[in-house]
């Protein structure tokens, strides 16, 4: 009897095995070479989160080679032609959790498919698609693109692996820079963030932080601090005095009101506020008139404070800063030896002591 034998190529059992595996559920393992990433920056309330794969260099040379110049017209998906997927793997994902600026554009709140192009004269551009959940750039389709902008690249040190970062942050902004091999794209990003604070606070104090003094209180101080949206700040710290006549409070009320051009009765309100107002509400409203330019008026404020308290040393180490600051030496010298005569606290004695020696008197 004639005997058969089969002969099984090793790559054909090897595609079997593979076949076989893939064809159920996988544990977990790394992914190499390109390990998966992800930064966050926070820019005012707003968040700008990158998920990303990160590619080595590897010793390989990327521009123009391993990421083609311009578009590149990809071997699968859809053939079709393509920017770089700025990272490795599934499309790099741009999220913001709030409308933003990108570049001078207007972009919604939401997830994006972050796309580049690098030329050879270290100019590319930025490219934003609806569509961020397919595999890289295989199956881009420009219809579904957000923004365009032209970006100049930068020439920085060696960057082994591809890295996300954000540089030059400011109130309302932030620099998206990625960075490999030894180029740099940035990527301006805005929001408007006076606009996105108040609209939020609009919205939590209809919730639980509106049944409380202290939510309404610090919507009004975000407003006053940063001089927006001031009728809504005065309304807000209104609503916040019904609920506890706190003389902090009253005191926002008014910094609100001298920005809206009632410094007058601003005035004559914490000047009525003052006769229940604390040692230390007293001295804090001092220093914010020193810090204000209005010597004359943190004066009479701190020494309203060393009748009402005339034991404490603190309340005459104030006033003594106040005369400093006009000028005055003779008083400001009384007041500290004052001070000091009274055996005041460690930081008490050594700020006296501090004034007294650049005062030459001692």
């Amino acid at each position: 009897m004639r005997k058969i034998f089969f002969i099984i190529k090793p790559v054909l059992l090897v595609f079997s095995v593979f076949a076989f595996i893939t064809g159920f559920a996988q544990v977990t393992t790394p992914r190499v070479p390109s390990p998966a990433g992800m930064v966050q920056q926070t820019i005012g309330i707003s968040t700008v989160t990158i998920k990303y794969s990160r590619p080595s260099v590897r010793g390989r040379e990327v521009w123009g080679k391993l990421v083609p110049y311009g578009w590149n017209v990809q071997a699968f998906g859809a053939g079709n032609s393509a920017p770089w997927r700025a990272g490795a793997n599934e499309n790099t994902v741009i999220s913001f959790s709030d409308d933003a600026m990108i570049e001078g554009h207007k972009v919604p709140a939401g997830d994006y498919g972050l796309f580049f192009t690098i030329n050879p004269d270290n100019t590319g551009e930025v490219i934003l698609s609806k569509d961020y959940k397919s595999w890289g750039s295989f199956f881009y389709d420009s219809t579904n693109d957000v923004m365009r902008a032209k970006i100049n690249l930068r020439d920085i040190p060696q960057t082994e692996m591809l890295t996300y970062n954000f540089i030059n942050d400011t109130k309302n902004s932030a620099e998206l820079v990625l960075n490999w091999e030894k180029k740099q794209f940035p990527v301006k990003i805005e929001f408007d963030v006076d606009k996105i604070v108040i609209d939020n606070a609009s919205a939590q104090l209809k919730g639980a932080t509106g049944f409380n003094a202290v939510g309404f209180a610090s919507a009004a101080m975000y407003a006053q601090q940063n001089n927006v949206d001031l009728d809504k700040g005065l309304k807000w710290i209104n609503q916040a005095i019904v609920m506890d006549k706190k003389f902090a409070y009253i005191n926002i009320k008014s910094n609100i009101m001298q920005q809206m051009g009632k410094g007058n009765e601003a005035t004559s309100m914490m000047d009525s506020a003052l006769n229940t107002a604390t040692e230390v509400e007293i001295n804090q409203y001092g220093y914010q008139l020193l810090n204000a330019g209005q010597t004359d008026k943190a004066i009479e404020v701190l020494t309203l404070n060393t009748k009402r308290f005339p034991k404490s040393a603190n309340t005459w180490d104030s006033l003594g800063e106040a005369y400093t600051t006009k000028g005055d030496k003779k008083n400001a010298i009384a007041c500290f030896k004052k001070s000091l005569s009274m055996n005041p606290p460690a930081n008490v004695r050594a700020n006296s002591e501090k004034f007294m020696h650049q005062l030459g008197a001692m």
